[in-house]
């Protein structure tokens, strides 16, 4: 199958590594300098170093070759930006006419507080079959060969099964699903809590106290999930508590280290700066705190991230607000 990926940060990479294995897959960046290093190399010193490239993929920094090399309707279009470039990479798609559509990335777009889908379906219409890929993955690991579960979830079953057919074998497993809401949620507000989690740690409050968010965090993802029109069964699955168990205690996960630095009373610039990389629970944090209020959804972890990362809250500041609540019903 022949299969573009747009955007060569670390996950666009390992997921071109992933996919070559059985593909003919073509990683396409935005900077040309990128694509001469990673060509020349054969590893994306940038964002994944120390992983080598296979020597059968392909690259370019021209998007119409890119598109070219998805012109048949048995191709696939991978977009591996953050959710603030998924939009802009959309609408240069749009003219090609690509016909089947899947992102990596995961989130509530900051302004219209809409998931990717919604994104997804504004720009296209609602004839191109698209999906997300999401579930519970580092690239490096992935990049590295090691085993992993994900899951693509699309009303289309021809994209779920295309998509299954490409990455499915060896280490990687691949479920399908047909909830994008509760898929796209659950991807998009374990990165919140694991911002919280971080913290925690980072305060040195100890195991129980991480268990204690882990679970209360999955508490938040399901009442928003369900007010959205997502199903609770998909938010127990891979792409809620499996993606928030590993984001929130791996230290791999980016927004994990960007609780680990407020607790150490790093400004959000500061954090930001260090990290070199997105972060995407920063910018999703507003959006889901304004959403959940305007839906009447209780999620007091998920006002405490944002009270620190936009309100001048401290990090003690936060775990004592949450602790300060009064007791009730462990079930709505």
């Amino acid at each position: 199958m022949n299969i573009s990926v747009l955007g060569a940060g670390a996950w666009g990479t390992a997921m071109a590594v992933a996919l070559a294995a059985k593909n003919a897959v073509l990683l396409w960046a935005r900077d040309p300098q990128v694509i001469d290093t990673m060509s020349s190399q054969h590893e994306n010193s940038a964002y994944l170093p120390g992983f080598p490239l296979p020597e059968q993929l392909q690259y370019s920094a021209d998007l119409a070759t890119a598109m070219a090399h998805i012109a048949t309707d048995d191709s696939l279009l991978v977009i591996a930006t953050s959710v603030a470039g998924l939009r802009p990479t959309l609408e240069a798609c749009k003219p090609y006419q690509p016909k089947n559509i899947i992102w990596l990335c995961k989130g509530f777009e900051e302004g219209s507080q809409l998931l990717p889908h919604q994104v997804a379906q504004q720009v296209l219409g609602e004839q191109v079959a698209i999906g997300a890929l999401s579930g519970p993955s580092f690239a490096q690991e992935v990049a590295q060969g090691l085993p992993c579960a994900l899951t693509i979830a699309s009303t289309s079953p021809e994209l779920c099964l295309r998509v299954v057919d490409a990455l499915h074998g060896n280490a990687m497993r691949v479920y399908s699903c047909d909830d994008l809401v509760g898929v796209e949620v659950g991807g998009a507000v374990k990165n919140i809590l694991a911002i919280a989690t971080g913290v925690a740690d980072g305060l040195g409050l100890g195991l129980n106290a991480r268990a204690a968010l882990i679970t209360r965090g999955l508490a938040e993802i399901s009442r928003l999930g369900v007010a959205l029109g997502g199903r609770s069964d998909t938010l127990m699955g891979l792409t809620g508590v499996g993606d928030l168990i590993l984001t929130c205690t791996g230290d791999l996960s980016r927004n994990r280290k960007v609780g680990l630095a407020l607790a150490q009373g790093k400004t959000l610039e500061v954090i930001v700066k260090e990290l070199g990389h997105v972060a995407e629970g920063v910018r999703c944090t507003q959006a889901v705190r304004s959403l959940a209020a305007s839906l009447h959804v209780d999620m007091p972890i998920t006002d405490a991230v944002a009270a620190v990362l936009f309100d001048g809250m401290s990090a003690q500041e936060m775990i004592a607000r949450l602790l300060a609540r009064d007791a009730k019903q462990e079930q709505d």
